[in-house]
């Protein structure tokens, strides 16, 4: 269990937090999700401490290659942080494909605000719509890619010949998959939701799940 909140926390503090999706500094940052038309945040000038970066000393070229590049950057953090996600969704669901499911969406819902933070840089960068929708498409590649790496590595490196896995490594398997996801809900789920919503939407949200997970299990007994 400790081992996956170890092994997910150490992937998002890898990345730095100007480039990381999942912080989130201020509110004006998140405009672009509530208004398409808001200008886009300077996540490098807010990354130099103790220096301002004032609007207008810089050209329209060297601001759009600056969006560009930290739209690339955030496509890269986002693909490097969804492939534990993927592979921890394969995992939930092997062992129960309504648990599974569940969390399918709640990351689907999750990653919503991700495609957004890759594809406006970059469409305000290139004004290419195609460009932005397939980095921001290529981002999100990376969870059914983890899922393919836990099929096989369970399937061929685990189960050998028989495809047969040992409840040992399931057990620890799940323990970690546990991990995983309650490390991304407290680090990352919950304060996005405060972030994103108003008073206490996010409370409401987050009770409102417990009950329809709890009523869940209780009509699958």
């Amino acid at each position: 269990f400790f081992g996956g909140m170890f092994f997910i926390g150490a992937i998002d503090n890898l990345i730095p937090s100007a480039k990381n999706p999942h912080e989130v500094h201020e509110e004006k940052e998140t405009a672009p999700l509530h208004d398409p038309a808001a200008p886009y945040p300077d996540f490098e000038a807010v990354a130099l401490a103790g220096k301002e970066v004032a609007p207008g000393l810089h050209d329209h070229s060297h601001h759009h290659k600056k969006l560009l590049r930290m739209g690339l950057f955030t496509a890269l953090a986002i693909a490097i942080h969804n492939f534990p996600e993927g592979l921890a969704t394969f995992l939930a669901a092997l062992q129960d494909p309504n648990l599974g499911l569940a969390i399918a969406v709640a990351v689907a819902l999750h990653n919503i605000p991700e495609g957004i933070s890759v594809s406006v840089p970059i469409f305000y960068a290139t004004g290419d719509r195609k460009k932005a929708f397939t980095y921001s498409l290529l981002s999100g590649l990376s969870e059914p890619v983890g899922a393919g790496v836990a099929y096989l590595g369970l399937r061929f490196f685990v189960g050998g010949e028989s495809g047969a896995i040992p409840s040992q490594v399931m057990g620890v398997l799940f323990a970690g998959v546990a991990g995983i996801m309650v490390y991304i809900s407290l680090d990352e789920l919950l304060p996005t939701s405060r972030a994103y919503g108003k008073g206490h939407d996010s409370v409401y949200g987050l009770i409102g799940g417990m009950i329809v997970m709890a009523l869940s299990l209780l009509l699958m007994k």
